[in-house]
């Protein structure tokens, strides 16, 4: 069977940045089973992945517009310190739910002064090309109440 929209994958990954550095793998642990064409895995890597089957083996390299968008400047901000009342002892490379215009999103604080705490609301994948080694293990129509929830059950 192929890939297609609303069917299920099951595959097995690395993840390296340019360096070739390991970002994620699956190595070790259970393959990613996730609902194909639903938006729960990056663009880029979705895209590739279209009309592929089982034993299919692919490398990918994705563009930042394709995954978690470009690094931006702007999203790094100086907030008051009491923003964080409540919150024992505040470090660089906590992450914390705030609202925003956009609504909510996750900020990583990056330094930590008197008076303010420097967050940046970037994705910490932002900017960065992704380099997928998958193989595809396992693929299957999704059920009704899969399609309809966006996800895979269980």
């Amino acid at each position: 069977m192929e890939i297609k929209e609303n069917t299920v994958v099951s595959i097995e990954y690395t993840l390296t940045g340019d360096d070739g550095q390991i970002i994620d793998t699956s190595e070790g642990r259970e393959p990613l089973v996730y609902l194909h064409g639903h938006g729960n895995i990056i663009p880029g890597l979705e895209q590739a992945m279209e009309g592929k089957t089982v034993g299919d083996e692919l490398a990918v390299s994705v563009q930042p517009e394709d995954a978690y968008g470009p690094y931006r400047e702007e999203l790094i901000q100086d907030v008051p310190r009491s923003a964080f009342d409540g919150v024992d002892k505040v470090e660089p490379g906590m992450s914390f739910r705030a609202e925003s215009s956009a609504g909510p999103m996750t900020v990583t604080v990056r330094e930590v002064g008197d008076e303010t705490v420097k967050v940046d609301g970037n994705h910490m994948l932002a900017g960065q090309n992704l380099n997928f080694k998958v193989e595809i293990k396992d693929v299957r129509e999704a059920t009704e109440a899969e399609q309809s929830e966006g996800a895979v059950a269980g």
